[in-house]
């Protein structure tokens, strides 16, 4: 049987990466333990097709304390923070650990106010760098008050895509890009998981190989954000100086 790994950090997705490595045969293995089962990735992907080079990525999400999940979702949080607090980028092309003052950053929300926040070891990273050959990466993530919580409604979903690089005609651009959701993280998540599954049981392309896989590489980002915005997730693309 196929097997998607959705709670999975960084630091400890050693097991099923050995287990995957021991038993290369056995079945198709999705390593999808990104933020949102993978759903920032491919909607960075997809922004990123308008770029020729593609020098920065930069990820900035906040998940809103009233919309942490179940006691399951409150567990893998606790873990990765026993695990390490130091979080993982890519800078100049070498995936670095930074902690302590290099670690902080303000994530911004989708009404412009800051959170103070963090970069965390997320899978994103690694995925979207190798992806994409930029040589810095950074995913920062910050826990508040999200900006629908701020205007009187539900806790909503907010995740910043700033991508920085060279257009076709060889022009230095710079694009950010918000993905939000007005029910917050879980149908993101959900359609994370769902596209996941469906490809991995064989509903959407050819027969999945076994093997390890990450979201990026069996999913398309067109058709991802083509679900995404069926859920109810809203792109804006924000004017940049």
């Amino acid at each position: 049987m196929p097997y998607l790994s959705i709670s999975s950090g960084l630091v400890d997705i050693a097991p099923e990466i050995v287990a995957g490595a021991q038993r290369a045969e056995a079945a198709p293995i999705l390593v999808a333990s990104h933020f949102c089962a993978g759903a920032v990735v491919l909607a960075a992907l997809h922004a990123a097709r308008e770029f020729d080079r593609i020098d920065t990525v930069r990820i900035g999400a906040v998940l809103d304390e009233q919309d942490t999940g179940g006691p399951a979702g409150a567990a893998d949080l606790e873990r990765w923070s026993t695990a390490t607090t130091a979080g993982l980028v890519r800078r100049d092309g070498v995936f670095t650990w930074v902690d302590g003052p290099d670690a902080e950053a303000e994530v911004r929300r989708a009404d412009g106010t800051g959170l103070d926040g963090r970069s965390i070891a997320v899978l994103d990273v690694p995925s979207l760098a190798l992806a994409t050959d930029a040589p810095d990466v950074r995913f920062d993530f910050a826990v508040g008050e999200s900006t629908g919580r701020r205007l009187g409604g539900p806790a909503s979903f907010e995740a910043g895509i700033e991508i920085e690089g060279t257009d076709r005609a060889g022009a230095p651009t710079r694009t950010l890009r918000r993905l939000t959701h007005p029910s917050g993280q879980r149908p993101v998540t959900a359609t994370g998981v769902a596209l996941g599954v469906e490809r991995l049981v064989g509903l959407r392309g050819a027969a999945v190989a076994p093997g390890l896989h990450t979201p990026e590489a069996l999913l398309d980002p067109a058709y991802a954000v083509e679900r995404l915005a069926e859920s109810g997730a809203v792109f804006t693309d924000v004017a940049v100086g």
